[in-house]
């Protein structure tokens, strides 16, 4: 009899300030959270090798590498395609993209499932929200379809990857349910209402969430070779010019200004 290999993944994402690494060997699982930012370029191939070596699993024994392709911060994502392809290079593996809000949207399902606020065979609409910085919000609509009669479900886009504004994003049409992300904190009201009945949860694009995504997404065939390892920035300009800045200070101003009694 032939033994059934348990799928090996390793994981990351550098997307955020936070650096999310993971590995699995079938349902185990092993996980780390560390500082990111400017620290994920040093950080992160050290940790990747120490986590390798406490589950026992040799970087060319994986399956492939899966990590956050953004969009996200531009230094965390040129991270994270230069740490992919080096290791999946040197070891011959593939690797696997995963958007990152497709991420955050696995990771706030996952979260609100753990806590019992929706069932497992629950069908649910995810906006995910991430901080763009200038002002900006990175956003993407996902639906989480169950499969009647198993445990398990599909993702499908319901709106598409945008930044902008919070208040010129579009919407999908059927109001999502769950809002999630970390750009609550600072846009606050000038994102959508939570309509009666939704929710709105604090979520990141984590590693785990990129090993529960990685299985469809390979038997989608959505693997491709190091070379290909790219990072989805959806806008080219990384950081307003001295000029704007200093008129973004002068609109806060006014704005608290006109809001003093």
């Amino acid at each position: 009899m032939t033994a059934v290999t348990q799928p090996r993944w390793l994981a990351f994402d550098t997307s955020t300030d936070v650096l999310s690494l993971a590995v699995a060997r079938g349902d185990q699982v092993w996980t780390q959270t560390l500082p990111g930012g400017a620290q994920a370029s040093s950080g992160l191939i050290p940790a990747v090798l120490a986590m390798l070596a406490e589950a026992d699993m040799p970087l060319a024994s994986l399956d492939a590498i899966v990590f956050g392709r953004g969009p996200g911060s531009f230094t965390g994502l040129r991270t994270a395609c230069a740490v992919a392809q080096g290791l999946a290079f040197g070891s011959d593996l593939p690797v696997l993209p995963v958007d990152t809000l497709l991420a955050v949207a696995e990771e706030a399902r996952w979260a609100q499932l753990q806590a019992g606020a929706i069932a497992h065979d629950a069908e649910i609409t995810v906006l995910a929200l991430l901080d763009a910085r200038m002002d900006e919000v990175y956003s993407a609509a996902y639906r989480w379809e169950p499969v009647p009669g198993a445990n398990h479900g599909r993702w499908q886009e319901a709106a598409p990857l945008q930044v902008g504004a919070p208040e010129k994003l579009q919407w999908p049409n059927d109001f999502p349910v769950l809002q999630a992300g970390n750009a609550f904190a600072a846009y606050g009201e000038r994102l959508p209402q939570v309509v009666p009945g939704g929710l709105r949860c604090e979520a990141l694009p984590t590693a785990a969430a990129l090993l529960r995504l990685a299985p469809a997404l390979w038997a989608q065939g959505l693997a491709v070779p190091a070379e290909q390892a790219m990072p989805l920035y959806i806008r080219d300009k990384v950081a307003n010019t001295t000029a704007e800045r200093e008129a973004m200070k002068a609109k806060t101003a006014l704005d608290k200004a006109a809001a003093q009694p």
